[in-house]
């Protein structure tokens, strides 16, 4: 009879022990990627969401010169959306969210958008991929993420394009936006949902 009492309890060794005297709630101690707790209905509603966001941030950040290439905004919603929801759901919105730009606001243009849309890609499945493979969002894993995108993306634009001038150009005219993708999606990943 015990034994049967003994199996019905809740488990409790993967909760980290309370302090002698604290009422706070134990929490698990490994980290659960959003991935594991959102349906995919609630999956196909948020990447609809942040195509809808990555059509609107750009609009905001061209009323600056040079605002797109300067802040790359629909990196930052790309990997928060791979790293909040899975590298999936991550690439489905790399996939469309220039697509559709192009096809609504005639931008990026056809010459630029298949270089982005590898980049895009790539950003979304390393980040995805990394926060679900590590447990864990840190600034220095969202660094690696942004930087090891950038490299293999690099290498994508000198096969389609024979050279590596928007690779150049996110590093030195677009380093506040590589800043940006790594210190944005750091708080954007402390937000629940």
């Amino acid at each position: 009879m015990d034994n049967q009492i003994s199996n019905l309890a809740p488990r409790t060794s993967h909760l980290v022990p309370r302090e002698e005297g604290n009422l706070a709630p134990s929490y698990p101690r490994t980290f659960v990627p959003s991935t594991t707790r959102t349906s995919v209905p609630s999956k196909m509603m948020w990447a609809a969401l942040l195509v809808v966001c990555n059509m609107v941030l750009p609009q905001v950040f061209h009323l600056i010169p040079q605002g797109g290439v300067i802040f790359a905004p629909l990196s930052l919603v790309i990997l928060a959306g791979a790293c909040k929801l899975g590298w999936r759901v991550g690439v489905l919105v790399a996939v469309a969210s220039p697509l559709v730009n192009h096809f609504v606001f005639g931008l990026p243009q056809w010459g630029v958008l298949q270089v982005m849309m590898v980049k895009l890609v790539v950003l979304a499945f390393l980040g995805g991929w990394a926060v679900q493979r590590y447990q864990r969002t840190s600034i220095p894993l969202l660094a690696g993420i942004v930087l090891a995108s950038q490299l293999i993306g690099g290498m994508a634009e000198l096969l389609l394009t024979g050279g590596i001038a928007a690779t150049v150009a996110d590093f030195t005219i677009g380093w506040p936006g590589l800043l940006l993708q790594v210190l944005g999606c750091y708080g954007i990943m402390k937000i629940k949902i």
